[in-house]
């Protein structure tokens, strides 16, 4: 935008009074009409975007100095919501406000608006910390003035049928509207929508809050709960799109179906070397392998080979442009929306096993103590020797008997792109090279890892539960995935990769996209402080690193860890792609980028681009043939922020996926002759009921009071204990107890429980 920077300075300096669009272009000194026309359109777009408002007699403004908030509104199921406000031009953001459901308007949920900051009285009750008596506070909320943009102008959801009318109840149960409907008969869709069917309807404009939205039924999914309408349900919601256009297939087309011999030329031969890669059961795409050579001086080598994908995806190509509107792929439960067509994902770049693959490396050689001696980068082909699952790897780490590690089953074919060869079909010597290279890696690693964690590094993996589904897609088993040497050997190697290539282009001036994690905010640490003291954890001041470590391995030990560690990972910033290299908290390192995921992110693809470049230019590499990339910083500023967005995008997709799943696995479980009892820990106690989380597959519930018929309990003064008034027996917070599915409400996103045995509960020691 031409004027955009100018315009922003303009409206946030101190002397700046509110002017019209041409007051506005005077002090811009803008004389040209055609110049003018171009500011004026772009204050819509600014106006648009929540950067700039319009106040009376059409006068801008930012909105700050309107007492007004521009951002995204995010709605709780009470109604009420939060709005997120956008950063400054000086990169500055306010904090969140809170909007009360009265005061919404006609948001909804991640709508764009603009709301005005309100002052409300509200009376508190008691005395003070010295003993004065409380009696009015002024807190401040937001009021919703202006709908900037709609997050979804088609809702997903199960119509249903009133008296008179019919009526979508939407899927999402924070838009918390139903939307009435034109009559299935007038859809002009055949066969006819039904009730009970999951369908999409197309918003009406809304603009009256006591009046519900309308819309008309533009496509029927399925039947609603049932797995394909679940799916193609999530596929609409955020937008996503198994399908490739027929320009993107028709060039995946032309692609040859094996490396061609010339496009070996400029590269190192690396097929020789053991190579091996390690993904778990139901991989998709393999586009990173590690291997291993073992130098006369007891140093060893290990190489980090990522999948190259830039050697097909040209830049501006149809596959190109669709790979960056994508921005990475989608993994779902049971499937995946790919990045790039399966000939790409699946085929051509996928580094299976058997056969020659091109690759970009990162060639580490270390001593015998795990310090690194030297790092090579070059454009190479490898031959992966052996696909392992973690479990493969994670036996043949522990496990000194060959025979038992041969009688490991392959992953099912249902839920892989390649199973891999049998264990039992290799040689002992192959088993054993296999063995000695896991080995010396994780040997490596682990000396990686132990010095990652002194300097400050954050362990910030969060416990994985995967469900897996039956061939009709059912969700048929849910299990505990423990992080164990076998995923840690392959992540320390990885972050290896991404910290030495991201140090080479910054050391070098060259423009790239790195991953960012900035410091948390002090006031969001200092509430996580507060939050932590409530569960007994004690903690210093969270600003030091040393601190937040001993919180986490505090956390690690307690009994609502996994909840813990949530409301930790929601103080941290969300990390994100920036066109510059402002390290990476979490991780504590000063540069970090992604590079090792080419086939499943964008980024990684333009940062192999620019690899290519720095081979050329710092490393005096022979250039590979084809032309070179070479990315301007406004460019890389807007595709970091595209593959940014889409990343939280397929965030988002994948939760609702994994929710979906949760609540289809339960809801089939209530449907048992004989119930499964479940082990769960009490985080939580109201007087409406009891929260609950299962340990063994980590899901949030409710046990509502209701349910607790052997007794009156009531809730103790200091509110974490439950105490029955009649047998004596009490429930206290962090203590296990054993339930079992009581109620699924698919349309609330709830799991009920029950006491499985209430006989079992803790009675009182007479004394």
């Amino acid at each position: 935008m031409k004027f955009r920077k100018a315009i922003l300075d303009l409206l946030g300096s101190k002397r700046y009074i509110p002017l019209r669009a041409h007051g506005i272009g005077s002090a811009l000194g803008i004389t040209k009409n055609s110049q003018q026309q171009t500011l004026n359109r772009e204050l819509g777009q600014l106006l648009a975007q929540g950067q700039i408002v319009k106040i009376k007699k059409g006068r801008f403004v930012i909105p700050r100095d309107a007492d007004l908030v521009s951002g995204t509104i995010r709605f709780r199921q009470s109604g009420n919501a939060v709005l997120l406000a956008d950063p400054f031009p000086d990169g500055t953001r306010s904090d969140p406000l809170p909007i009360r459901a009265a005061d919404t308007a006609t948001a909804l949920h991640q709508d764009k608006v603009v709301a005005r900051r309100v002052k409300r009285q509200r009376r508190l009750y008691g005395r003070g910390r010295h003993g004065h008596r409380l009696s009015k506070r002024h807190d401040t909320f937001g009021r919703v003035i202006r709908i900037l943009e709609r997050k979804n102008q088609q809702i997903v959801g199960t119509l249903k049928k009133a008296r008179y009318h019919y009526y979508i109840v939407p899927d999402n149960p924070s838009i918390h509207v139903d939307v009435v409907a034109l009559a299935p008969e007038k859809s002009g869709l055949h066969p006819l929508p039904k009730t009970g069917d999951k369908v999409v309807v197309e918003m009406e404009e809304w603009n009256h809050r006591h009046m519900n939205p309308e819309g008309k039924i533009v496509e029927v999914l399925g039947k609603t709960f049932t797995p394909g309408a679940e799916y193609r349900g999530v596929l609409r919601k955020f937008g996503l799109e198994p399908q490739f256009p027929p320009a993107v297939l028709k060039e995946t087309g032309q692609l040859p179906d094996s490396i061609p011999g010339k496009a070996l030329a400029g590269r190192r031969d690396l097929t020789k070397v053991l190579t091996f890669t390690i993904d778990p059961d139901d991989a998709k795409d393999f586009d990173d392998a590690l291997s291993v050579e073992y130098l006369g001086n007891g140093n060893i080598r290990i190489g980090i080979h990522i999948a190259d994908v830039a050697a097909f995806v040209k830049p501006g190509s149809a596959l190109d442009r669709e790979a960056l509107r994508r921005g990475n792929s989608t993994y779902l439960v049971g499937t995946v929306i790919p990045m790039l067509p399966e000939g790409l994902s699946n085929g051509l770049c996928s580094l299976q096993e058997n056969v020659i693959r091109l690759t970009k490396s990162v060639i580490f050689t270390f001593s015998p103590e795990g310090k690194i001696r030297k790092v090579d980068y070059a454009n190479t082909f490898i031959k992966s020797r052996k696909r392992l699952t973690y479990g493969q790897a994670m036996a043949l780490l522990k496990e000194d008997d060959l025979d038992v590690v041969r009688k490991l089953p392959l992953p099912s074919k249902h839920q892989t792109a390649s199973t891999g060869r049998p264990l039992r079909h290799l040689s002992d010597g192959e088993l054993a090279e296999l063995q000695r290279g896991i080995r010396n890696c994780w040997s490596i690693a682990s000396i990686l890892r132990q010095k990652r964690f002194a300097r400050g590094s954050l362990d910030l993996n969060m416990p994985e539960v995967k469900i897996y589904v039956d061939e009709n897609g059912y969700a048929s088993e849910m299990k505990a995935v423990e992080s164990d040497e076998s995923h840690h050997l392959i992540e320390e190697f990885m972050l290896a990769a991404n910290e030495a290539v991201a140090r080479q282009l910054r050391k070098h001036n060259i423009p790239a996209i790195y991953r960012v994690h900035q410091k948390p905010d002090e006031q969001k640490l200092f509430e996580l402080r507060e939050t932590m003291l409530t569960y007994g954890l004690q903690t210093g001041d969270l600003n030091s690193k040393r601190e937040v470590v001993k919180l986490l391995e505090a956390i690690k030990s307690h009994i609502c860890g996994y909840t813990l560690r949530i409301q930790f990972l929601r103080a941290l910033r969300q990390a994100c792609y920036l066109a510059k290299p402002e390290g990476h908290y979490g991780l504590h390192k000063a540069n970090y980028t992604h590079f090792t995921s080419p086939i499943r992110r964008y980024s990684d693809l333009v940062v192999h681009r620019i690899f290519d470049n720095f081979l050329v230019q710092v490393k005096n590499r022979k250039p590979l043939p084809g032309k070179r990339t070479s990315y301007k910083l406004s460019r890389l500023e807007e595709i970091a922020q595209q593959v940014s967005s889409t990343e939280r995008n397929s965030t988002d997709a994948e939760r609702e996926s994994v929710k979906i799943k949760q609540l289809e696995y339960f809801e089939r479980e209530l449907k048992k002759p004989e119930k499964t009892v479940y082990n769960a820990a009490i985080l939580e106690i109201k007087n409406h009921g009891l929260f609950v989380e299962l340990k063994e597959s980590l899901v949030f519930g409710l046990l509502p009071m209701s349910r607790l018929k052997d007794d009156l309990y009531r809730v103790s003064e200091d509110g974490n204990r439950l105490n029955g008034r009649r047998t004596g027996k009490t429930m206290r917070e962090g203590e296990t107890i054993q339930v079992v599915v009581a109620k699924v409400d698919r349309f609330k996103r709830q799991i009920d429980f029950d006491l499985a045995n209430p006989a079992k509960l803790q009675k009182p020691v007479a004394r």
